[in-house]
Formats: structure tokens, C-alpha cells, sequence
């Protein structure tokens, strides 16, 4: 082999080793961003953003169920804490778009929302279970969390009801809970392709309290009993509270005050 040819060949294997192995992200100063900013209500605090980047040039080989070699973009994953303006009930982070680095990141998804700060407002040992989940995805991939639920064209304003969730469980050993009951699963998940402000208003209904206990043994039959706050009692089989139910218990409610 030439020694000339050899030389650059080296010198093609070496950058892209180099490539292989740093990872790391450093977002040019004129980086266009993506804002995230959360209103917060007083029960509640807002979890950590957690921030995927994709890269083209740094790839990453995966197996198939049959043992086939597969190349996939490779990612990147970031947290960051949302900050808040001023005294308001507003949190922001700001999100660079691109990445950097050797690899060339680039803003692929956002993963964030609210919890309770303080589960044990609702009794001795109770810990926060799931909910009040958004996440955002800025290309045409997946989400850790799985794909697009709804799909939006420019910026993205999202406001959500919310129920207080408090459930018992005993499979598996004992665990109380309180969490977020809201339209969907844990989380919502939006694609928004030229989205560059992201607003999130969960609207907590504090007042309106849901109870489930689970069966202590698992029987044909036996089913997660849910209270609702008007006090009528399901147990219909459902893993999740209704939440269309929810709402037309607290608007009726609401309408008789």
C-alpha cells in the first residue's frame, strides 16, 4: 500500500475513533433554543427537564431479536433544572437546539412536569407515584417514552386538569401513593417539528380528591375499587381512574356552589 494512502487512511480511522469515543456536547453561543416554561401550582414543583440530542455522524450499532447488526443515531442525554423568573409561579430552562461537539448533536426530545413536593400532606408514608409527564419531540424519532400522541405545527401551549390520586396498593408489598390523575397516560406525548416555545399550565384540582385500593389477592373477579370525589365507588376492572368521570363530577359540583 502506498505509504501516502496509508497515511491518510490512518488519519480517517483515527477521526472517527475519536469521534467514537467523545461523546461530549458543546452548543455554539448563537444556538438557536428551544424555551420550556412551566406554571407551577403552590402544591406542586417541577421535576427535572430531561433532554435528548441525536447525532448522524456519531452512530451506534445495535442487534436484532435474530442477532442482525443495526446502525442507529446515536444519543445523548442531558438534565437540567428549570429555573424561576423572578417570585412568579413560572420555571424556565432554554434548550439549544444544536449540540456541537464532534458528534454534531442536535435537540431530538424533552422529557418534563410536575409533582407533589410534599406527598405527605396526605398522610404518613405516602411517596409520589406517576403523572403530570410531558414530553416533546423535536424530529422524526421516538421518544424513549414511545411516539407522538398529538402532533402540532409551530409552538406548543399546553394546559391539562389534574386530579389528586391517592391509592393503595398490596401485591407486591405495600405501597401509598399519591398521584397526578390526568387525560392519558403518565405522560402526554406531542411532536412539534418547528416548535421553539414550549408552555406547560397544569391545572391542579386539589379539592377533588380520588381514593383506590387494590385487592389484597389476585382473584378472578377482585378489582381496584375506586372513590371518586362525589363519593360513587367503580370497580370495573380499570387499571386507571376515568377521567372523563372526574371531569363531569367536578364541573357538576362546581355548578351547584
Amino acid at each position: 500500500m502506498p505509504k501516502r494512502l496509508l497515511v491518510v487512511l490512518l488519519g480517517l480511522f483515527a477521526s472517527l475513533s475519536g469521534c467514537a469515543k467523545d461523546y461530549s456536547m458543546a452548543p455554539p453561543p448563537e444556538s438557536e433554543q428551544v424555551t420550556v416554561t412551566v406554571k407551577v401550582p403552590s402544591e406542586l414543583e417541577a421535576e427535572t427537564l430531561q433532554v435528548m440530542y441525536r447525532s448522524q455522524v456519531c452512530r451506534r450499532v445495535r442487534y436484532g431479536a435474530s442477532g442482525q447488526r443495526v446502525e442507529v443515531d446515536g444519543f445523548n442525554s442531558v438534565d437540567m433544572q428549570l429555573q424561576r423568573k423572578d417570585q412568579s409561579d413560572l420555571y424556565e430552562a432554554k434548550v439549544p437546539i444544536d449540540g456541537g461537539g464532534k458528534c454534531q448533536w442536535r435537540l431530538s426530545n424533552v422529557t418534563f412536569g410536575v409533582m407533589y413536593a410534599n406527598p405527605a400532606q396526605f398522610g404518613e408514608n405516602v411517596t409520589y407515584g406517576a403523572g403530570g409527564g410531558v414530553v416533546v419531540i423535536f424530529d422524526h424519532n421516538n421518544s424513549p417514552r414511545g411516539g407522538a400522541d398529538i402532533r402540532v405545527d409551530g409552538d406548543l401551549l399546553i394546559k391539562k386538569d389534574y386530579y389528586p390520586w391517592l391509592s393503595e396498593a398490596f401485591l407486591g408489598g405495600y405501597r401509598k401513593q399519591v398521584s397526578l390523575a390526568g387525560e392519558g397516560d403518565i405522560y402526554v406525548i406531542y411532536q412539534a417539528l418547528q416548535g421553539r416555545q414550549v408552555y406547560f399550565e397544569p391545572i391542579l384540582h386539589s379539592g377533588f380528591v380520588l381514593y383506590s385500593v387494590q385487592p389484597k389477592e389476585k382473584k378472578e373477579g377482585h378489582y381496584t375499587k375506586y372513590t371518586y370525589p362525589d363519593g360513587s365507588v367503580f370497580a370495573d376492572g380499570r387499571w386507571h381512574p376515568n377521567f372523563r368521570r372526574l371531569q363531569s363530577i367536578r364541573l357538576s359540583m362546581e355548578g351547584r356552589e
